[in-house]
């Protein structure tokens, strides 16, 4: 007899490029509070980001990530030109990117997903409604999408 349930997924290395510390912590909970034990990698500004892409640095040892949570407002290198990098890279551009920012403009969302976003997020300013936001890209790209390199 063969059994109908889903597989569980196997968990999955997200980067987080993320300042501001209050969004990481609510990041980390809803990611604790989430039942897959996905690691939660995070830098706090774009040349960290690129630094861990490219294990440079302080990042020599880092695991490639399977999923990117990117914020747009970055000191050093914003997200936009982080995304334009990640996405013109042969190494990393089928990474999938998730713009996970406060911005609800227009031109930042057209101009993300020229820049080959995989999806373009506003935070909510809510703590739950941005929790929730936060398990939901989890849970759909662990548990909906199909992942290069996963099963």
């Amino acid at each position: 007899m063969t059994s109908s349930a889903e597989p569980i997924a196997e968990p999955i290395d997200v980067l987080l490029v993320e300042d501001d510390p209050g969004d990481e912590l609510m990041t980390r909970e809803a990611f604790e509070d989430n039942k897959i034990g996905n690691t939660l990698h995070v830098v706090r500004d774009g040349e960290e980001a690129l630094d861990f892409l490219y294990r440079r640095g302080a990042h020599p040892d880092a695991p490639r990530p399977d999923l990117i949570l990117l914020d747009l407002n970055l000191p050093k290198y914003d997200g936009r030109q982080v995304l334009q990098q990640i996405k013109s890279d042969a190494e990393l551009a089928h990474i999938p990117v998730v713009v996970l920012t406060t911005s609800a403009a227009e031109e930042d969302i057209l101009r993300s997903y020229k820049l080959h976003a995989n999806a373009y997020v506003t935070k909510p300013v809510d703590l739950d409604q941005f929790i929730a936001a936060v398990r939901q890209i989890d849970d759909f790209f662990v548990q909906v999408v199909r992942l290069p390199g996963r099963r």
